[in-house]
This record gives C-alpha cells, sequence and structure tokens, in this order.
C-alpha cells in the first residue's frame, strides 16, 4: 500500500518515496517482498502519489486515493485471495520476516501486531493499539482472507514495529538500516 498522502510525516516528497538510508522506503518494502516466498507483488497507488506511480516498474493497482481501507478494499476486490498486504513506511522489513508471517498462516485472515511496549521502548510513535494478552498495535502486515475466521500473530521483531509516520520515527528506523 503506497498511495496515501503522508501528511503525518510532513516531508516535500511523496511518502512512499521517502529515502531511509539512501533508499526510498517503497523499494526497500518491495525488495523485502521479493526476497520472501510472495510469488506477486502489486503496488496500490493513488492520485495522491504520481511520482510513487511512475518511480515503479510494472504492474500496479491504482485506487481512487479515498483512504487506507477504502483503497485497500478497492485492490483487493481486484486480485485473488488470501494476500498479503503490507504498509510502504515498514522500511526495515525483509523477505525472512515476511515467511515468517506466511508461515504463522494457517487459514483465514491474520493480523500482524507488536506489543505496544516495544513501539514504545524503540521510541516510535503509536496510533492505534488493541488489547490482546497485552496491549499491541497493528504493524501493516495483515493476510486478508475469505471466510469469516480471524487471527492475530504478535510479534517482537522490531522490523515490524519500525511504521514511519513521523520524522522522529524516520530517525528511528535510519538508526536501525
Amino acid at each position: 500500500m503506497c498511495g496515501g498522502r503522508g501528511t503525518r510525516l510532513d516531508v516535500d516528497t511523496e511518502k512512499p518515496l521517502y529515502d531511509i538510508d539512501g533508499r526510498p522506503m517503497v523499494d526497500r518494502v518491495r525488495d523485502a517482498l521479493v526476497a520472501s516466498r510472495i510469488e506477486r507483488v502489486y503496488p496500490v497507488v493513488s492520485p495522491h502519489t504520481p511520482q510513487t506511480r511512475d518511480h515503479l516498474d510494472g504492474r500496479i493497482i491504482e485506487a481512487p486515493g479515498e483512504g487506507y481501507v477504502a483503497d485497500l478494499q478497492y485492490a483487493i476486490e481486484r486480485i485473488d485471495l488470501p494476500v498479503l498486504t503490507v504498509a510502504t513506511d515498514l522500511p526495515l522489513l525483509a523477505g525472512d520476516a515476511i515467511d515468517t508471517v506466511l508461515d504463522r498462516h494457517t487459514s483465514g485472515s491474520l493480523t500482524v501486531c507488536v506489543p505496544a511496549a516495544l513501539k514504545r521502548i524503540l521510541g516510535v510513535s503509536i496510533k492505534t493499539t488493541m488489547d490482546s494478552d497485552e496491549e499491541v498495535a497493528p504493524t501493516g502486515v495483515n493476510i486478508v482472507s475469505d471466510g469469516n475466521a480471524e487471527d492475530m500473530f504478535t510479534t517482537h521483531d522490531a522490523r515490524f514495529a519500525v511504521n514511519v509516520n513521523r520524522l522522529a520515527d524516520a530517525a528511528v528506523a535510519e538508526e536501525f538500516a
């Protein structure tokens, strides 16, 4: 997913093209997906990210730009399920981390979370939390499938915890990159 406005990051470039350690976040996420067992990658752009659309090669899905959930639904309606969805603001992801998520998936949909305490320790922003056995934050990585079964996978892998939504988050990502 790389079609959002990125207003919280407050930079002059489109959020997916924001560099972490000299490379755009969208390239870092795409490279992680290619290095994983994922068979096909479909970047989802919008009218808010024309430079990102031009930057990407290959197949893309151009969503209407009506918000993350609406654009995600738009994209999901155009591809076969199950599908792994990944936000472009996770520049520390790697193929093995994505494969761990794939290994955890058995059926239905899967939401990947990290402990909110881990995000606080790392010093990155937290937008949303949920209560499970502990307070957790969704990562922006999910497996969407048809059917009603939903599961949650909580990982302590910091690569899932660093979402770049603000400049302070970008500084943390730079430290780890």
